[in-house]
């Protein structure tokens, strides 16, 4: 692997953290605000769809990193 694959592979893993950071955060939000949901629900709404978008990012990058072997 050379220099520049390296570095893309590692940027790759520094996007994934930070990703599942950010979904691990709104997990905590809609916690949050599920508790009772009358107070914002349009907001609830938006970090539902926020966190969704999030993990089809998550998963896009985990198939960049490690490709499907029929793929």
């Amino acid at each position: 692997m050379n220099d520049e694959a390296f570095d893309d592979v590692t940027s790759l893993h520094a996007r994934l953290e930070a990703l599942r950071g950010e979904h691990r955060d709104l997990d905590d939000a809609i916690a949050r605000l599920g508790s009772n949901p009358q107070d914002d629900e349009l907001l609830l709404r938006r970090l539902k769809k926020r966190k969704l978008a999030i993990k089809d990012r998550i998963t896009i990058i985990e198939r960049m990193i490690e490709p499907d072997e029929l793929a």
